[in-house]
C-alpha cells in the first residue's frame, strides 16, 4: 500500500503545481532572485457599462469574449447591487482597450475596471450606485488610487466608447468624493483661455476634438450629441473646462 501511496501523492503534487506559472526568467540571464519587488499599482478606475442583457451575459462574455475578442473586467456590479469579482486587483485585466488619459497610454496596465450591468440609455440602480460607492471607498483607500482618478471609458477612448452614458450619476460620486468635479461657483474664464489645454490637462486625448467634447458632455452636462461631428463647447462648458482645469492643476 505503502507502494503505491507515495507514488499518487507524487502525481497529486505535481497535479496541484501544473497551474502555478514559474515567474518570467530570461534565459540569457542568470536567475539570481530579489525579494525587492512588488506588483503593479493602477493609479486610475475605469468606469464601464456593460450594454448587455444582463448580468449573467456580462460574466459569461467577461470571462470568454465579444466580437473583437477575449475582454474581462476587475469587477461587475449587477442591477441588485451584487458585486462580482472576476480578476485580481493586482493582476491586468481587458477592459480598456485601446485609448489615452493623460500621458498613460495602456489603461489596462494603469487602471481598475469596474464593469455595471446597464445599457446605455438606461437608469442605473440605487443599488448599483451604492455598491460602486462602497467598492470605490475600498478601491481608492487600499490601493491608494487618487480619488479624483475615476473616469468613464469613452472618457479614454471617446472616437469608440460611450459608456457608462449621459445618465451616470457622476454628481452623486462626487459628492462622494470621487471623480474630478467643479467646486463652487461657475464664473467665466479670464481672456485667453483655451479650453483645448484645460481638456488635455484633465487629461482628454485630443485626437478628434469633436468626440472628445462628446465625452465632455456626457460626463459633465449629462448630454448625449450622438456622433455629432460638429460638436463643441458653449460658455457653461468653458466655465466647467476653467473650474476643472485650475482643480487638476492645483493637485
Amino acid at each position: 500500500m505503502r507502494r503505491f501511496l507515495l507514488p499518487l501523492a507524487a502525481c497529486l503534487l505535481a497535479a496541484s503545481c501544473a497551474h502555478v506559472e514559474a515567474p518570467s526568467r530570461n534565459p540569457l540571464a542568470e536567475w539570481v532572485p530579489s525579494p525587492n519587488l512588488d506588483q503593479r499599482r493602477p493609479v486610475v478606475i475605469v468606469i464601464h457599462a456593460t450594454e448587455q442583457a444582463s448580468a449573467q451575459q456580462s460574466l459569461d462574455t467577461l470571462r470568454t469574449a465579444n466580437r473583437h475578442g477575449p475582454v474581462s473586467s476587475h469587477y461587475l456590479i449587477g442591477d441588485d447591487g451584487r458585486l462580482y469579482q472576476l480578476v485580481a486587483d493586482s493582476e491586468r485585466a481587458w477592459h480598456a482597450g485601446g485609448g489615452r488619459w493623460g500621458t498613460l497610454t495602456d489603461l489596462n496596465s494603469t487602471s481598475i475596471g469596474i464593469e455595471i450591468d446597464n445599457e446605455v440609455g438606461e437608469p442605473f440602480t440605487e443599488a448599483q450606485v451604492a455598491t460602486l460607492l462602497r467598492l470605490l471607498d475600498d478601491l481608492t483607500s487600499r490601493l491608494s488610487i487618487p480619488k479624483t482618478q475615476v473616469i468613464a471609458h469613452a472618457d479614454l477612448a471617446p472616437t469608440r466608447k460611450r459608456d457608462p452614458g449621459a445618465l451616470f450619476p457622476w454628481q452623486r460620486l462626487a459628492d462622494a468624493g470621487y471623480g474630478l468635479w467643479p467646486q463652487g461657483e461657475l464664473v467665466d474664464p479670464p481672456a485667453g483661455f483655451d479650453p483645448w489645454l484645460a481638456m488635455a490637462a484633465i487629461g482628454y486625448p485630443l485626437e478628434d476634438r469633436a468626440a472628445a467634447v462628446r465625452a465632455f458632455h456626457r460626463h459633465y452636462r449629462g448630454r448625449d450629441d450622438g456622433d455629432d461631428p460638429a460638436a463643441a463647447f458653449d460658455a457653461q462648458d468653458l466655465r466647467i473646462l476653467y473650474a476643472l482645469s485650475a482643480l487638476r492643476l492645483g493637485q
